[in-house]
This record gives structure tokens, sequence and C-alpha cells, in this order.
């Protein structure tokens, strides 16, 4: 199983979080850099099946993976200024832990309201000194899982009202990295 890297910065990033990342309540603090109180734990599960901007295939899908245990990542950190932490969530497969859907949610009039959503697998956003980063990651034809061709990391900045791409990076990939390509006889 391969794990995200905070931001893009690493030689390479790999898939969504981990199996290990993969149970309810499993949470990651992250913020912009400042220190804060320990955040208040939501229930991710109700928020992304009460939203009415979360798509339907996403909401049928997220089933527990074993138990209660669901196959959502969360973070509570500062992405739009507001009073109240914000909150991301990803939502990922339980065979593969693929990321299906990424999610940000902003505390308004006293309840969670979608600012964000992301839902072409694979996607996982990230919190990263208070922007909002998502990686999507890009396969060919024939690649597996495991080794994607290129990846985009998207940043973006709160403006306001609404999330603003920042920077926009593409990596790409070898594909001799895992025995995936064969030698080219006419290469010589």
């Amino acid at each position: 199983m391969t794990s995200c890297a905070t931001g893009g910065t690493g030689a390479r990033d790999e898939g969504p979080a981990g199996s290990d990342a993969v149970a309810k309540g499993s949470i990651t603090q992250a913020g912009s850099g400042s220190p804060s109180r320990t955040p208040k734990r939501v229930d991710a599960v109700k928020i992304v099946k009460d939203d009415p901007a979360v798509g339907a295939a996403v909401k049928r899908d997220l089933k527990p993976c074993v138990a209660d245990e669901y196959p959502v990542d969360v973070s509570y950190g500062d992405l739009t200024g507001g009073s109240s932490n914000d909150i991301v969530i990803n939502v990922m497969t339980c065979a593969d832990a693929v990321g299906v859907g990424s999610y940000v949610y902003r505390v308004e009039n006293g309840r969670y309201q979608n600012v964000f959503k992301a839902e072409e697998p694979p996607v996982y956003a990230e919190i990263d000194r208070g922007d909002l980063v998502v990686t999507q990651q890009l396969y060919e034809k024939g690649d597996p899982v495991s080794y994607p061709s290129s990846e985009e990391v998207i940043t973006y900045g709160w403006s306001a009202t609404r999330f603003v791409e920042q920077s926009r990076i593409h990596n790409d990939y070898s594909n001799a990295v895992g025995g995936t390509s064969s030698p080219d006889p006419d290469a010589n």
C-alpha cells in the first residue's frame, strides 16, 4: 500500500492514504502553521451522506469496510479563515484505498457547508500550510493501480467565498518503475 505525501513535494507521491488510516474517526490534525486546540471531532460519514452536493455513487458506496470502520480520512485545520476549523474529508474504497471523493466543509451559521468537492477518482485532498492541495493521479491504459503514469498536484487558496487555483504541478513518472515496462529491442 502506498500513501500520500504532503503537497506533492516528494520525489514521487503515491496514491491515497494506506489502509492504516481507513477507519471511523481516523483523524489527522493539520493546520496553517499556528498551534490550535484539539478540534471537535465530527461524524464525517453523516456529513457526507447528508450533503446534497455529494454524488449518488459516492454515497451509495460509502459503507463500512469492517464492522463500523468507514473508508474516510478526516483533517481539521484553517483553510478559509473562519471562526472554526474547516474539515477535509476524503472518501476511499475499502479494497485498495483509492480516493473516490474529496470534500471541504466550512462552518456557516452553525452548520457544515460544502465549499469544495472533487469526485474524479483517484483523488486525495490535504491541508498544507493553510492551502488546500489536491492530488489527482492519472493512469494510461494498462497502468496498475500502484503505478500511475502521472499526477496533477493542484494548490487552492481561499478567496472570500470560494477556493481559487493557485498552482498546478504535473509530474510524469517513469514506466520502468515497478517492472511494468519491457525493454525496447530497437533502442540500441
